[in-house]
């Protein structure tokens, strides 16, 4: 099937779009229910979360009745002051904290169901993309793409042809064999994306990915996930970049105190702006008519 899928999802975006869900879907049935629970999954959201609440030991609540749902193929940013719930968010939907009440499904599927041997095959799935880029400092960029296909059992053939093609994709064919001390933020953070994206996930999840950077390097990353969101794969971005969240104006969903304040199409970082924007533009076309 992921083959088939494979084949497919060169020829058109919808397509890709369709065949990262129904992977997604696929890995979630295979660890967590029965096949016969797959049919109308590929219809169901990447991610849904139902009144989703996370309580941390010492009562500190990271996220507070949060319901939303995101789209296959959506590119989603989550915003907010520092302490709202963004990294809770991301965390959650990488089984590394656990729900204290409501669901989280992925696929169609609810993970807080998911037994915690079986968690590591939810992650093969799902790419992820830090603000302090967690690579292996004793291994080359090469291998730090290379090993996140190791670990999966890729075969030597198949790990040879991805890995110098991402690496390509993201700018870096000339730093294989660099370690990443020897690389600047913006490369090393190439290379996290790199090795996030080099299985091709139905899902991506970035967590302050332009946090270390200056602007121009910024906009580059971006320009990298925009085109990872191309391919078909669900991207959700937690940032502070406010300048990115405007240039791009896709989906925002802003978080305050761990609840949902506002989940708005094609918004600004801030809602102000986009109330003035939608005043604006309604002047400006009342204007020409």
């Amino acid at each position: 099937m992921v083959a088939s899928c494979e084949l497919h999802c060169t020829n058109s975006g919808n397509a890709a779009v369709f065949c990262h869900n129904a992977v997604l879907v696929a890995a979630i049935d295979e660890i967590a229910q029965p096949r016969e629970a797959l049919l109308g999954a590929p219809a169901s959201p990447v991610v849904e979360l139902r009144d989703a609440t996370v309580v941390y030991p010492g009562g500190n609540v990271g996220l507070d009745g949060v319901s939303l749902g995101v789209e296959r193929g959506e590119f989603v940013f989550l915003v907010g002051a520092t302490g709202c719930g963004k990294s809770t968010f991301i965390r959650l939907l990488m089984k590394e904290v656990e729900a204290s009440r409501g669901q989280v499904l992925i696929a169609g599927r609810d993970i807080t169901k998911l037994p915690r041997k079986k968690v590591p095959k939810l992650r093969r799935n799902i790419g992820v993309v830090f603000q302090d880029f967690k690579l292996l400092p004793n291994r080359t960029v090469y291998d730090n793409v290379a090993y996140c296909l190791q670990v999966i059992g890729e075969s030597r053939s198949s790990i040879r042809a991805k890995v110098p093609e991402i690496l390509r994709l993201v700018g870096l064919s000339t730093k294989l064999h660099d370690y990443p001390d020897e690389l600047s933020g913006g490369e090393q953070q190439r290379v996290s994306l790199a090795r996030a994206f080099v299985n091709h996930p139905p899902l991506l999840l970035a967590d302050e990915p332009t946090g270390n950077l200056d602007p121009e390097t910024s906009i580059g990353i971006m320009q990298l996930l925009y085109r990872v969101n191309r391919t078909g794969t669900t991207v959700i971005v937690a940032t502070h970049d406010s300048e990115m969240v405007d240039k791009m104006r896709r989906r925002v969903i802003e978080l305050k105190q761990g609840r949902v304040v506002r989940d708005q199409r094609s918004g600004f970082y801030r809602e102000d702006e986009s109330s003035t924007f939608g005043i604006r533009l309604r002047e400006e076309t009342n204007g020409a008519g």
